[in-house]
């Protein structure tokens, strides 16, 4: 499974995009981490990645992955017309690849379940994880956003879901449709941690190579855990106290103040400031 950031406004639109403004921002890709441990959470999501992807071989392969994917993610928020439906398709030919069953049962899902990265049921999932935490880590460390530019980014970000094969009836136009589905999807028994979730986990949040961005990756370990939904937090294993909750609240204290004194040169990507 391919998880692209949401949100492409046509070129000349900047000035009113939610979107845009969000994805700019290089702090944002802190948020990656909780929407891939919420994509997981779902079996037959966890089962494709565990089945088809090759990031947890090497340090080399995981940063190729994450050049890969941050390249996809500015060519459909920054990119003209052409630049966006080469990513849209690059990420169309990887889900064509990933399909098989279910090698045993989790939760509801009985061994030998089918599951498809073209499904537009786990493509939907995939992209409300997306919704759900990308807004939420840019109004932790960089601005907050009213309950309009929560719907906008919404509505910005449909277009990139349908493209990829989600229903567009399905997909959230607003705040409040993306809660209640994420609420729905809980409430369906479906978001089972299982054993290839773990495995994947630990890869994700302790990939080879850590040590040489020992202080970057334990403030990623710190937001991603920390803002995890406390049962998903609970099945994963994680161990949350007191102390770590302090510990969060002094990290996004000094990553605002980072942010605050950084000049958009160097906070904001390349590709947003062409834009």
């Amino acid at each position: 499974m391919v998880a692209a950031t949401p949100g492409h406004v046509p070129v000349g639109d900047v000035s009113a995009s939610v979107s845009r403004r969000i994805n700019a921002e290089r702090l944002v890709l802190l948020a990656w981490a909780r929407a891939i441990l919420l994509q997981l959470a779902h079996p037959l999501i966890a089962a494709g990645v565990h089945e088809h992807s090759g990031f947890r071989q090497s340090p080399a392969a995981a940063i190729s992955r994450l050049h890969h994917t941050v390249r996809s993610m500015l060519a459909l928020a920054f990119g003209d017309d052409e630049a966006r439906e080469h990513a849209l398709e690059t990420i169309r030919g990887i889900h064509r690849r990933v399909h098989g069953t279910l090698a045993s049962a989790v939760g509801p899902f009985g061994a030998g379940t089918p599951y498809s990265a073209e499904d537009p049921a786990l493509l939907l999932w995939v992209h409300a994880t997306l919704l759900d935490s990308v807004p939420l880590v840019y109004e932790q460390i960089v601005h907050g956003l009213t309950d309009e530019e929560h719907d906008r980014y919404c509505v910005e970000a449909a277009p990139i879901a349908v493209a990829l094969g989600a229903r567009d009836a399905d997909v959230p136009r607003t705040r409040a449709d993306l809660r209640a589905y994420m609420e729905s999807v809980y409430r369906s028994g479906q978001i089972v941690v299982g054993r290839d979730a773990r495995e994947l986990a630990r890869a994700v949040m302790r990939p080879r190579g850590r040590a040489l961005v020992a202080p970057a990756a334990w403030v990623n370990d710190l937001l991603t855990v920390g803002l995890l939904p406390d049962p998903i937090r609970r099945q994963y294993g994680f161990d949350w106290t007191p102390r770590r909750g302090r510990a969060l609240s002094v990290a996004l204290r000094g990553l605002r103040a980072v942010r605050r004194a950084t000049p958009d040169r160097v906070a904001l990507w390349k590709d947003a400031r062409k834009a």
